[in-house]
């Protein structure tokens, strides 16, 4: 079994998971620990014009997030609706 990645969430990923309600919540955390096994899981997409940046959907939201292979490390940025563009703002 490989390593496995340590994750780190951003302050603006930690407000944006509380903004969630508790159903939410629940997916989209289990979606993010599942990052620490398996940094590259089949549904994930690289960010365009974000060097190193991921992106993975759960239900309606999407995690961004960038993978330090080197460190073992998985960095959560942003947390917000897929049909919303503004979780792509401040990149």
């Amino acid at each position: 079994m490989s390593e496995r990645y340590t994750l780190r969430i951003a302050k603006t990923a930690e407000k944006d998971l509380l903004d969630l309600q508790a159903k939410q919540y629940k997916q989209v955390v289990s979606k993010i620990l599942s990052l620490q096994g398996n940094p590259r899981p089949q549904d994930c997409k690289a960010l365009k014009g974000y060097l190193g940046g991921y992106r993975v959907d759960q239900g309606e939201y999407r995690i961004l997030y960038t993978i330090d292979d080197e460190n073992k490390l998985v960095d959560v940025f942003r947390v917000d609706k897929r049909n919303d563009d503004e979780v792509y703002q401040n990149l």
